[in-house]
């Protein structure tokens, strides 16, 4: 692990009966927003279960803030905030009673700025938990997390179930907290236009496994769509393509390297791409190249 890498995975392998999370290899780089994306039964939420030592792996290591996350001290601990995709606490608590149950657990706990994101969540002080839209659990697992002085966000589908205004809100405020160069968030989420909006990595997990872990800048740049005829396919080269799709206009292909495809084959245009459509290209087995 590097001194600017605030997780690093290695080798991270789980077997359940069913599913294998296979030699997990990825890491996040501090001051930085990573987006975890891949389809639903991917392996996305088993992997941050294993980052927070919530399961126990098969093999592999995880690190931490620069500590093995098997061995992690209570200080480290104390800086990590959570989002699962639903609440975790008990339903009837209200606001003060979280208040009070948070300042027993976190030492570094701070009021003031609980009431702040709570008032500006406009999450209601007197109803109980069991009375909370599925919004506003989650407004509140996100603004517990942000007020113990966390320098790691770990959230798992943290704006899954917000409205479009109020998960508008939630990325400012997390693009808020990186400006600090020392905090870090690991974002999984299958809204994929969140990710495209306040990423700077994008790391893809499909049936297990990492497909790629890369820049979201240089991901969309390297990428593009060539849409052509069925025939025309067979003559661009295969170690360029990613996948391809066809249809009764024709075929569109996912290429990669697209500035080295440019200049050898001049007769396509190569059309803009998202971070989404790269994921389909890819996940769709059947049309898959590589």
């Amino acid at each position: 692990m590097t001194l600017t890498d605030a997780i690093e995975i290695k080798n991270l392998t789980k077997n359940y009966k069913d599913f294998t999370l296979n030699k997990i290899n990825f890491s996040v780089p501090k001051g930085s927003i990573m987006g975890f994306v891949g389809e639903n039964g991917a392996g996305k939420t088993t992997t941050i279960k294993a980052i927070l030592d919530l399961i126990k792996v098969d093999s592999g290591e995880v690190t931490i803030l620069g500590s093995k996350a098997k061995d992690l001290p209570v200080e480290l601990k104390s800086q990590i905030g959570v989002v699962f995709d639903g609440s975790n606490l008990h339903d009837n608590l209200n606001l003060k009673n979280i208040n009070l149950v948070m300042k027993n657990i976190y030492h570094n706990w701070d009021e003031r700025v609980f009431y702040e994101y709570s008032k500006k969540f406009q999450l209601p002080d007197g109803k109980i938990i069991k009375d909370f839209s599925r919004g506003m659990k989650m407004k509140l697992s996100i603004a517990i997390a942000l007020s113990h002085h966390s320098k790691l966000l770990i959230l798992d589908e943290a704006t899954s179930g917000l409205d479009p205004m109020v998960r508008d809100e939630i990325l400012d405020i997390f693009l808020e907290f990186i400006q600090d160069e020392e905090h870090t968030i690991l974002l999984s989420s299958h809204i994929i236009s969140d990710i495209e909006k306040i990423a700077d990595y994008v790391t893809f997990i499909h049936q297990g496994k990492i497909v790629f872990s890369e820049s979201k800048d240089d991901l969309i740049y390297q990428h593009g769509v060539v849409r052509c005829r069925k025939e025309d396919v067979s003559t661009i080269d295969r170690s360029y393509i990613i996948g391809f799709r066809e249809n009764s206009f024709g075929s569109e292909v996912m290429i990669r390297n697209k500035e080295e495809f440019q200049k050898h084959f001049r007769q396509f245009v190569v059309e803009k791409t998202s971070i989404e459509e790269i994921m389909l290209f890819i996940s769709r087995g059947k049309e898959r190249i590589i």
